[in-house]
């Protein structure tokens, strides 16, 4: 064997023996960053809600990939943004409707991921892989009287989310004793001092593009087609009851 190879051989065996070393330490780091962390977390007022379903669960209507990416992802980060924004502060004692509350106090990241902590949440909820699902008869009754018909409902609900203007969600909500349909931009919320039109939510739908837009693309009007086969009436109408 020439030298050449015999100090190549010995390189090798310094680097690998090196990012060993270094591997040990970074793994260690990372154990104690990750331990840090997990104590934060738990700490922390504000916690990530679990699916009440498979991400898959909601296929055909809405994909997995879409699913998995917009829990783990996207409202995993209003999340944590919200925690590191209210750590230390008065905020961090609040609860997240109260904090909504008084939102026009609070500094635009406290809004914008308390927001998006809210909505999502409630989202996840009014959603169901369940087959069949028809509001009951009390809540079709004022869906009846309001609108004229559920059909009727569905029609403004989906205007006001296909008109609603780059990212926002679509409501139908409980406000001054009637059923009543609006848009927010953003992750604004109609709990929120600062909303047009205040009242409790009864159903919403999320159309920002990462909630459709693997699997519709720009075809918003689609998205909110398929969304009405994945609409939760019962606990709908639990919220309408709960809200009157």
């Amino acid at each position: 064997m020439n030298s050449y190879k015999i100090k190549k051989m010995k390189r090798i065996k310094f680097l690998q023996s090196s990012l060993a070393f270094l591997g040990g330490g970074f793994l260690i780091s990372s154990f104690k960053m990750k331990d840090i962390q997990g104590v934060f977390i738990e700490n922390a007022p504000f916690n990530l809600p679990s699916l009440p379903y498979a991400f898959e669960a909601l296929e055909p209507h809405i994909d997995r990939m879409t699913m998995e990416i917009h829990h783990d992802r996207h409202h995993k980060a209003y999340v944590d943004n919200l925690n590191k924004a209210v750590l230390g502060s008065p905020a961090a004692s609040l609860s997240l409707e109260e904090l909504l509350a008084q939102i026009s106090k609070q500094p635009a990241v406290i809004r914008n991921n308390g927001g998006g902590h809210w909505n999502h949440s409630f989202f996840w909820q009014i959603l169901s892989p369940a087959k069949g699902l028809q509001a009951n008869a009390s809540l079709l009754a004022q869906i009846n009287k309001d609108f004229g018909s559920l059909d009727n409902m569905k029609v403004e609900f989906n205007k006001a989310a296909t008109t609603r203007f780059g990212s926002g969600w679509a409501w139908l909500l409980w406000s001054n004793g009637k059923l009543v349909i609006s848009s927010t931009a953003n992750q604004d919320n109609p709990l929120m001092d600062v909303a047009e039109v205040k009242g409790a939510p009864i159903l919403g739908a999320d159309v920002w593009e990462h909630a459709y837009y693997l699997k519709y693309q720009n075809r918003r009007a689609d998205y909110l087609a398929a969304f009405w086969n994945v609409v939760n009436w019962s606990v709908i109408a639990d919220r309408f009851a709960a809200a009157k």
